[in-house]
């Protein structure tokens, strides 16, 4: 008897062992497919996600310390700073200074997933839980990601951008096209349509029209520019008693590619090609919170259920665990380490905190969620997913366990302050302040300066005025408010103002006056750039 219960215990554990997906930390390519496959079938049929295809890439170490000085792209066009960060990222990383993200991911259709060849296969299901379904199904689902990225022709773009400028260094050298380029990232963040939805992008229309579209925009220009000031038409009137624009213009690279009296066909099209790529990146610092978020959220549950199907071993789920502490470690605000809410760990507990309220609600939650508790969790988490960025998520889903759980509280500091003064704590009457204040943190305006252009005196000094409308009467860094002012002021070509308002009250006023007469990336060849092809 002792005999064949023995035997029917070893043939429980031969079919638990041929179920797995892999055993031991190794990988090959084999384990991969049977992984994607398996994490494929709870994504879609148990979780209900909605992805692009997937495409898998093993790279090297040297490879992923590229893509990270490419601001994670997988090709981008040649500036010294993708350079410098190369070098800054190697140099930390071999000496221990910083680690290696395990996945890059690419907003792109298909969804391009780039995995470390030294990571645990452990490591490799857990990225491509997390990447190819978690941030997969956020690209594809959510509203931003919708309105204002191209993932079927970004790579095509990018590759468009790469060969331009480097034809461009041939043509008109690197110093040229490198102080061009400057000049753009300098303002690259407030060159973005926030409430104008742009074209979607082509690299093959962009090529077909890149001739027509620079011969087209010269000539406006010069028509623009031959406005004399002691003109006596009606319409020159007109602009000096409205101004011009009619309305603030915020993304600062259109304006200057449409309108600067000094650029030349080539330079304008590279103000075009960075403010294209910087409008890609608009969604994802509005939902960084949310989108890593969800993505850990995915891999926790698959991995898990991958368990509870017995796909994956006991040592898989212990290693699973470090590695899923170590990407939601906070650090306590006391800490040297402290560097904010890591987003993975706040997203990560608002999403499973939601699927508590809505599986096993207390009176709490239905006082809190009332419209969650009882329903189904996957619908729940998808909706949030899908039409939530990282300011309105909170405002509208952290609740009181969080805020607990991770011990909020509120801060208020003066400049006459001699100590900070905490305003709220995690009791009855601070959750929502907190929540409130959280929430605020994560506005694009409290992230990057809303900076517009409100004047370009066309018809007299050619002075072009900047507004910034301060954010809770934040200022500006002056040294780096007069260093982004002399690089508009390259791209313009006259005197530039900037000034600071906190409501209608006026903080700062900033003025670069014109350098000289001499053009941004002046090149011998600058005369002709107009008529290149």
């Amino acid at each position: 008897m002792i005999y064949i219960l023995c035997l029917e215990k070893y043939s429980k554990l031969e079919v638990k062992m041929s179920n797995l997906i892999y055993t031991g930390s190794s990988w090959n390519f084999d384990k991969l497919y049977r992984m994607m496959d398996a994490c494929e079938e709870i994504a879609i049929n148990d979780m209900g996600l909605d992805c692009f295809p997937n495409q898998l890439e093993i790279i090297t170490v040297e490879q992923m310390l590229d893509a990270y000085s490419s601001v994670g792209m997988p090709l981008m066009y040649n500036h010294w700073s993708f350079g410098k960060s190369f070098i800054q990222n190697k140099q930390n990383y071999s000496v221990g200074r910083m680690g290696l993200a395990y996945e890059l991911v690419i907003n792109s259709n298909p969804c391009i997933n780039y995995l470390m060849e030294e990571n645990s296969m452990t490591t490799q299901g857990l990225v491509i839980a997390h990447a190819a379904f978690g941030h997969n199904h956020f690209f594809k689902n959510n509203y931003l990601f919708q309105q204002w990225t191209s993932p079927d022709a970004i790579v095509d773009y990018l590759l468009f951008a790469k060969k331009y400028v480097r034809e461009c260094e041939e043509r008109y050298g690197t110093d040229a096209v490198e102080e061009t380029l400057d000049a753009c990232h300098a303002i690259q963040y407030q060159s973005i349509n926030k409430y104008k939805r742009p074209n979607k992008i082509s690299a093959r229309e962009e090529i077909e029209q890149q001739r027509t579209r620079s011969e087209y925009l010269q000539s406006q220009v010069n028509d623009l520019w031959r406005t004399l000031p002691n003109s006596k038409k009606k319409e020159d009137k007109n602009l000096l008693e409205k101004g011009w624009p009619a309305e603030p213009e915020e993304n600062l690279l259109y304006f200057l590619e449409k309108h600067s009296p000094i650029l030349t066909s080539w330079q304008r099209e590279m103000c075009r090609i960075v403010r294209r790529v910087a409008q890609y990146f608009y969604p994802q610092y509005q939902t960084k919170v949310m989108n890593e978020g969800f993505a850990s959220f995915t891999h926790h549950h698959i991995f898990n259920e991958l368990y509870n199907q017995g796909k994956v071993d006991d040592g898989a789920m212990l290693e699973f665990f470090k590695l899923h502490s170590s990407v939601l470690y906070q650090p306590s605000f006391d800490s040297p380490n402290y560097n904010g809410f890591n987003p993975y760990a706040l997203g990560f507990a608002i999403l499973k905190d939601i699927q508590r309220v809505c599986t096993e609600p207390d009176e709490e939650d239905k006082q809190w969620f009332p419209h969650l508790a009882d329903t189904d969790w996957r619908i729940a988490i998808k909706d949030i997913a899908a039409n939530y960025r990282d300011e309105s998520a909170i405002l509208q889903f952290l609740g009181p366990k969080v805020i607990r759980d991770q011990g909020m509280f509120n801060l208020h500091d003066e400049i006459h302050y001699d100590n900070y003064l905490v305003t709220s704590i995690h009791n009855e009457r601070g959750y929502k302040k907190i929540r409130k204040n959280l929430a605020a943190s994560y506005e694009t305006a409290a992230m990057i300066p809303d900076i517009q252009i409100t004047n370009a005196d066309i018809t007299n000094t050619r002075d072009l005025t900047l507004l910034h409308e301060s954010y809770k009467g934040k200022r500006l860094d002056k040294k780096t408010a007069d260093q982004v002012l002399s690089h508009v002021q390259k791209l313009w070509g006259y005197k530039v103002k900037l000034y600071t308002m906190n409501d209608n009250t006026l903080l700062d006023v900033y003025e670069c006056k014109q350098l000289s007469n001499s053009k941004v990336g002046t090149s011998p060849l600058d005369d002709h750039g107009d008529q290149w092809n």
